[in-house]
Formats: structure tokens, C-alpha cells, sequence
């Protein structure tokens, strides 16, 4: 199969797309992380008492507002102006762990998948940020795209692992 590399130009060089004749359709993409710490950790983010305040929030705020300065984090990402962008988290008490999601929407001609996946990567090191003092260990993992529609590519869906 003779793939063209779309972010490398004719000389190899690194390139913006151009998405400029691409039609403006609906993009949605949601993308989840964890981040796993000590049972300690885990009591004081739940019951809010971490030293350094209300880590939840903080980190909904820091997904949120990494997620509208996604190009400047990705090189060759376009700046898309965003219709919505949500981060919510699961507690996991079995675990000691948030799951972080993220979800990012926009009509316009280019995915919102990095969106996403940056407003999750964001509060995830937020959260790591506000637990350190109490868990040196935390740890981020499991960062990837759930689901995404909209574009020439359509709806996909991550398959169960």
C-alpha cells in the first residue's frame, strides 16, 4: 500500500495540512486517561481535603482551557475553534485511581481528536500537581481515544480491549 504522509511535504520536510477545501462538518472526540495513586492520595482528593485545595476542579479547568490551546501544545495541529469541551471523572475507590474523559466538539473541517486527547492529558497532570505533596508515586497512564465522528473518516469506536 503507497500511504502519502500527509504531515511531511514533497521534500520530507514537516508541514501543516491544508483543510482549507475540506467541508465543515460536526467533529466530536472523547478520549479517557487514569491516574492511580495511594490509598492516602486517593481519601484526601475524594473527601477534598488535599492541602493544595479542590483538585477536581482544578483539573476540569486546566482539560479545559489546555484543551482551546491544543495547536500550541501540537506543532502541526490546527487552532479549531471549539463548540464545547467536557472533562469529568470516575472515582475508582477499588483502584485508588480517576479516570479522566474528555470530550471535545466543533463544526469545522478538521478533527477535534487532539482536543481531546490534550483537555484529558491536561487534568490528568493537574491532578498528579495537586496529590504529589501527599504521593511522590502517582502515576499517569493509560492516555487514548475512545470514539470520534464527524469528516471523511466517519464514526469510530475503540474496540473493547
Amino acid at each position: 500500500m503507497d500511504e502519502k504522509l500527509t504531515h511531511v511535504d514533497k521534500d520530507g520536510r514537516a508541514r501543516m495540512v491544508d483543510v482549507g477545501d475540506k467541508p465543515v462538518t460536526r467533529r466530536v472526540a472523547i478520549a479517557e486517561g487514569r491516574v492511580s495513586m495511594s490509598a492516602e492520595a486517593f481519601r484526601q482528593l475524594e473527601e477534598n481535603r488535599l492541602a493544595k485545595g479542590d483538585a477536581l476542579a482544578v483539573a476540569r479547568l486546566a482539560g479545559i482551557q489546555a484543551a482551546k490551546r491544543t495547536s500550541d501544545w501540537v506543532p502541526l495541529c490546527h487552532s479549531i475553534p471549539l463548540n464545547e469541551v467536557v472533562v469529568d471523572f470516575v472515582l475508582d475507590a477499588d483502584t485508588s485511581a480517576v479516570v479522566v474523559t474528555g470530550r471535545a466538539s466543533a463544526d469545522w473541517t478538521t478533527g477535534v481528536e487532539m482536543e481531546a486527547l490534550v483537555a484529558v492529558s491536561a487534568a490528568c497532570l493537574a491532578i498528579y500537581d495537586m496529590t504529589k505533596a501527599v504521593d511522590r508515586g502517582v502515576e499517569i497512564g493509560g492516555v487514548h481515544l475512545l470514539e470520534k465522528s464527524g469528516g471523511r473518516s466517519g464514526h469510530w469506536t475503540r474496540s473493547p480491549l
